[in-house]
């Protein structure tokens, strides 16, 4: 079950929202391009978007979203998503699905963004305020959320594999520095909540400034480290110590950081058929980004 893929299209979402939400039959529905990885995204109406999980492994996600999106929101500096409705498994679909709200914006990866440095400072806001929301009762890292928030030592073999396969591409004695050293350090404050996937693409900005963080697929609470990697996938200079500055964190979680950009850009790069396609190329960048600020610290 865990390898059926359904087919996700337009005429499927028209009948599951006709067969379980009748008021909104008649609104038109376009697919969203470029369409995510873990749900398939299609605009409904003017007002709506439909989000579907694209696998099993992103099913459980759904729930989670409906349950605390509406209790963080009000604490929030930023417009986060907003739940509508919860759909049903139906029309050969056998998961939950969401229809949300719509927001309007472009994703920081693609959009114009007029100052890089106030992005990192509204950013930065917004993860004290979802660090300091109270977090009893949140869900704890798992497979739910692909372990976010939890211990580095989940991806210590993939991240070992990825640098023998890359020994002749990039500097893996700097690279292994930057990854045991943050293994030797553990996060012992109280769970805070984590996104769990703070990238470029889960940032959407409206008249050059951040209006909105999306897909909360990887909430969890647990250790902050892993929302700190855009410090090097997005940020750089004066934008990276503006994020930083406001980030009340200690050296052994911001080691950590650097360790979760590193292990999504060796993964990255480690898996990518085309060392020249765009996403290998940024990763392989964002490489150089981290184990350069590792030797300048």
């Amino acid at each position: 079950m865990q390898n059926f893929s359904p087919k996700i299209n337009a005429a499927l979402v028209q009948n599951l929202v006709a067969s379980q939400f009748p008021q909104w039959t008649n609104l038109p529905v376009q697919a969203v391009m470029p369409g995510g990885w873990d749900n398939r995204i299609f605009r409904l109406g003017e007002q709506m978007l439909v989000r579907l999980p694209s696998s099993l492994e992103y099913a459980a996600q759904v729930e989670k979203e409906h349950k605390w999106l509406p209790r963080l929101a009000p604490s929030m500096p930023l417009t986060i998503p907003e739940p509508l409705a919860l759909g049903k498994p139906a029309e050969g679909y056998p998961w939950n699905w969401s229809i949300y709200r719509w927001l309007d914006g472009e994703s920081a990866h693609s959009g114009q963004i007029d100052n890089l440095c106030d992005l990192a400072i509204h950013l930065a806001e917004f993860l004290v305020a979802l660090q300091n929301f109270d977090s009893a009762g949140g869900p704890s890292p798992g497979k739910h959320n692909f372990f976010r928030g939890g211990a580095l030592t989940t991806y210590d073999t993939e991240v070992r594999q990825a640098l023998v396969s890359l020994k002749d591409k990039i500097d893996v004695f700097s690279a292994i520095k930057v990854w045991e050293e943050a293994l030797l350090t553990t996060w012992d404050g109280l769970p805070m909540w984590v996104h769990g996937d703070i990238s470029a693409g889960n940032l959407l900005v409206h008249d050059g400034r951040l209006s909105a963080v999306i897909d909360f697929g990887m909430l969890a609470i647990g250790d902050p480290a892993c929302d700190l990697a855009i410090a090097w996938t997005l940020f750089r200079g004066e934008s990276r110590k503006a994020f930083r500055s406001r980030l009340d964190l200690d050296t052994g979680t911001w080691a950590r950081g650097l360790a979760w950009a590193l292990w999504k850009a060796l993964i990255t790069v480690a898996n990518s058929v085309n060392s020249s396609a765009p996403e290998a190329v940024t990763a392989t960048r964002v490489i150089d980004e981290v184990l350069v600020d590792h030797r300048c610290r």
